[in-house]
């Protein structure tokens, strides 16, 4: 049988694995967010992603629909609450960066656009804010491709390493949840993270990280006073108001808690499948195409947002 049909194949059976409830036949889950997101780039990597259309699609309205799934299992008012305290350091942490990365950018000769679609990657959510800031600055494919690249890379480690970093220095849920929104990127990772680090973590995580990608919005107005272009076209994410609703509905529409808790379930699943495709799309020409200088902007622009918004939580959040 030739590579890619075995890999067509394989592909299908690793989505069926990922899919199939562990949770309710074993004590033991061995798909994780995590697990996931690692069988995925293990299967890109040998096989290469034999539907890349379909995986690229999947991968992005899976990450909506579990999104909004999710809020089914949030107080708005209790989230809003405990969400209140890391709005502040989000205001001054995209502003921050986007200034210190257009600066660091300058500095080491890199690309503007490049560095721009960087920074706003960092600042906001990810590849979600490069895809809608992208076409407002009529960034060519190759700096869309180099500035995705670099964010789904350092992305893809950040579920992996923030968890045993907040066991480690022994972070409260609401500190993990916080610190997880302001300073990964995408998020599939944070809402992945959260999930591994607690319930109220994952809730927290997701509501500060919606809020956080609400900035597309006036990103994209800026970006076109930047570049001096009032026709381009701003994507909005309506998703999200479509998981403040189902919050909303929760909360006051007396949604009984088995039809909720399934929901919640079926979105975590569904957030699961999304990691597995996410690392399914990665490629050794994705890591090629990168290059050092817009790598290294991207780390220090990582470094600077994951530090300062550690000290910041656990100065000020108990």
């Amino acid at each position: 049988m030739p590579l890619s049909a075995i890999g067509r194949w394989m592909y299908i059976a690793l989505i069926i694995i990922v899919l199939f409830p562990w949770d309710i036949v074993t004590a033991y889950n061995p798909v994780t967010p995590a697990s996931a997101l690692f069988i995925g780039l293990m299967f890109a990597l040998c096989f290469g992603c034999p539907f890349p259309k379909f995986n690229k699609k999947s991968s992005k309205y899976l990450l909506q629909a579990s999104v909004v799934g999710l809020g089914f299992g949030m107080n708005v008012v209790e989230s809003l609450k405990s969400g209140s305290e890391g709005m502040l350091f989000t205001v001054v942490s995209v502003v921050g960066v986007m200034v210190f990365g257009v600066m660091f950018g300058y500095w080491m000769h890199i690309n503007r656009k490049t560095a721009y679609l960087i920074s706003s990657g960092t600042a906001i959510c990810g590849g979600s804010a490069i895809a809608a800031v992208g076409p407002v600055l009529h960034a060519d494919e190759e700096e869309m491709a180099v500035s995705l690249g670099v964010i789904f890379i350092l992305n893809a480690i950040a579920l992996f390493i923030f968890p045993p970093i907040g066991h480690f220095f022994d972070m409260s849920q609401q500190q993990f949840g916080t610190w997880a929104a302001i300073a990964i990127h995408d998020t599939s990772s944070v809402v992945g993270a959260g999930d591994a680090y607690g319930p109220e973590a994952l809730q927290l995580a997701t509501l500060i990280k919606l809020t956080r990608a609400l900035w597309i919005i006036p990103m994209a107005f800026v970006t076109m006073l930047i570049f001096r272009d009032k026709k381009a076209k701003i994507s909005i994410p309506w998703f999200i108001f479509l998981f403040i609703l189902a919050m909303i509905v929760n909360t006051y529409c007396g949604l009984p808690e088995a039809v909720s808790t399934w929901l919640v379930w079926l979105a975590k699943k569904g957030l699961v499948l999304t990691l597995f495709f996410i690392g399914a799309s990665l490629s050794l020409s994705t890591i090629k195409s990168v290059g050092t200088r817009p790598l290294l902007l991207a780390v220090a622009l990582w470094i600077l947002i994951g530090v300062s918004s550690f000290i910041v939580v656990e100065l000020t959040i108990p």
